[in-house]
């Protein structure tokens, strides 16, 4: 039985997947959420959000992520980071989740990625949880009811949370799987409740499809200056960098938290909506995401909360610090209607270090900005994970390596030469240790970092006056209206400057070490910067 609106040409039965219960096509927000709680799937909360729980997986599974091996993909796909499948265990593995998926309701959104018409792909989801339906509904980009009539998917994804593979016989590593066929055109997901799976399968593709067109996929935010997309900044960042925050400045444009492209004709969003980190989310700090949480339609997973009064607790991650909220662009106030910005104007890239090592902002060159595009450095804290006792450097290239399909020096070139033929300027910004590395120094203030991008993209940074880092060679500057002038050169913040020398002296030699993988691979410019 065939529920809601549907291209009669186009429908599950046309692309082989039969004998299905009901199929429900592109319910709305309200009618997901009635499915959802008449299904069990989670609660009605405060505001009408819905509450659920994502069980044993609480945020993805790279490691289960595999690319089908074909004459088509392989002399493009980066092997070594995307694990091949054969087509014959992707057919088998779809045959039986095909007749698993039997007799049982689906929930279908026809959707789109790409808020530039030019360069979008349509996407058909198939999901077996309501309430996933209702996330990707959130995140992709809805199109206009009377086009829904007409919508032929360029890519489809079956997402069966309740199948699981076997590794013998599918030819992947455990019950959970998501494989990936571009010849198919077909994304297969199954044993993992975990929502972002969908949305990261879309980026993937979108990683894949779009360098040949000369179009750059990003990992990043995005906003730009009111009534001037021209002015456009791209942020781009790991998790617990700030990308999602700082790119949600009240005195801009918010394009977007998360996925972008940047073509020929400027920057655009991939995506539709927001999906936020919420632990230690405040509403002084963060007022426009607070206010999300308390938003109808709102997918709030993996958040404890009052039984009695459903108010969330935002400090408790005792179900899983990657708790989130899964909102659409326009419950943001500031936010893009068009998703669509100019060519960036400034590239900041977000570092959380927590050797205390890297200055507050730093202006990067082109070579420079390729080097530490490539790198994507982070750190992970003591106590975030068993083991863990004191910072560990953290270098995922491109700032998403899970989400890159070709090898990292074609998106490292490709954004060289975006920067060259239309003159960003670029920033490395540091959001983590001062004075020391953690559990000595302290986090870097958000009010200075804050003052830093404001006086980054207004411009007037680069009239201060600036001096040469001795550690990587980017330029540093000396003052900044607002800003302590000892913060800005991160040696003198700290009790002994000699200590400082030698944590910055590993830090570079952790930096050199991880990038001899590129080398072979990258022009003699940024050569020159990785060989100091």
């Amino acid at each position: 039985m065939t529920i809601g609106r549907v291209n009669p040409n186009h429908t599950l039965e046309t692309q082989g997947i039969e004998g299905l219960g009901q199929v429900h096509y592109n319910l709305t927000e309200p009618k997901l959420v009635e499915a959802a709680l008449a299904r069990g799937e989670g609660r009605l909360g405060r505001g009408g959000v819905f509450l659920c729980a994502t069980g044993k997986h609480t945020g993805r599974s790279p490691k289960d992520k595999f690319v089908v091996k074909t004459p088509l993909t392989e002399p493009d796909i980066w092997w070594e980071n995307n694990p091949p499948m054969t087509p014959e265990a992707f057919a088998t593995l779809k045959a039986d989740m095909l007749e698993h998926m039997k007799g049982r309701d689906y929930f279908v959104q026809d959707l789109f990625a790409g808020a530039d018409p030019a360069q979008r792909l349509d996407v058909r989801l198939v999901n077996e949880l309501a309430w996933h339906a209702l996330f990707i509904r959130h995140m992709l980009r809805r199109p206009e009811r009377d086009r829904l009539e007409s919508f032929v998917p360029d890519f489809t994804i079956i997402n069966c949370p309740s199948f699981k593979a076997d590794p013998k016989r599918h030819g992947c590593r455990s019950e959970t799987v998501i494989a990936l066929n571009f010849d198919e055109k077909t994304i297969l997901i199954a044993d993992t409740e975990y929502a972002g799976e969908n949305k990261k399968s879309v980026f993937s593709v979108l990683n894949y499809l779009l360098p040949p067109r000369g179009i750059m996929p990003m990992h990043c935010s995005a906003n730009h200056a009111p009534g001037n997309p021209v002015d456009t900044a791209i942020f781009f960042g790991l998790s617990g960098t700030g990308k999602t925050t700082l790119s949600a400045d009240p005195s801009r444009v918010l394009l977007g938290d998360d996925e972008h492209g940047w073509s020929d004709r400027g920057t655009f969003n991939f995506e539709g909506g927001c999906y936020a980190k919420t632990i230690n989310l405040s509403r002084e700090a963060e007022p426009e995401i607070f206010a999300t949480t308390e938003r109808f339609a709102t997918v709030i997973e993996n958040m404890v909360y009052d039984e009695d009064t459903l108010e969330l607790d935002f400090q408790d991650d005792s179900l899983a610090a990657n708790m989130r909220c899964a909102y659409p662009l326009h419950y943001i106030s500031n936010a893009s209607t068009t998703g669509l910005g100019g060519h960036p104007k400034n590239i900041v890239m977000l570092t959380c270090d927590a050797f205390g090592v890297l200055p507050p902002i730093a202006r990067l060159t082109p070579a420079q900005a390729m080097y530490h595009f490539l790198s994507g450095f982070t750190a992970k804290v003591a106590g975030t994970e068993k083991g863990v006792t004191e910072p560990q450097p953290t270098f995922s290239t491109c700032f998403g390596a899970p989400f890159m399909s070709r090898r990292p020096e074609v998106y490292g070139e490709l954004l060289k030469a975006k920067i060259a033929k239309h003159g960003s300027t670029c920033w490395l910004v540091n959001t983590g240790w001062t004075g020391g590395a953690f559990g000595t120094g302290s986090r870097m203030p958000i009010k200075a970092t804050r003052a830093l991008l404001t006086a980054a993209l207004s411009g007037s940074l680069d009239r201060a006056t600036f001096r040469k880092d001795p550690n990587f060679g980017f330029e540093v500057p000396t003052g900044v209206e607002g800003v302590a002038d000892l913060l800005l050169n991160p040696r003198r913040t700290w009790d002994d400057p000699e200590a400082y020398d030698r944590q910055a002296k590993k830090l570079v030699g952790m930096f050199s070490e991880n990038f001899r993988q590129y080398e072979s691979h990258i022009d003699d410019d940024v050569r020159a910067v990785a060989l100091g």
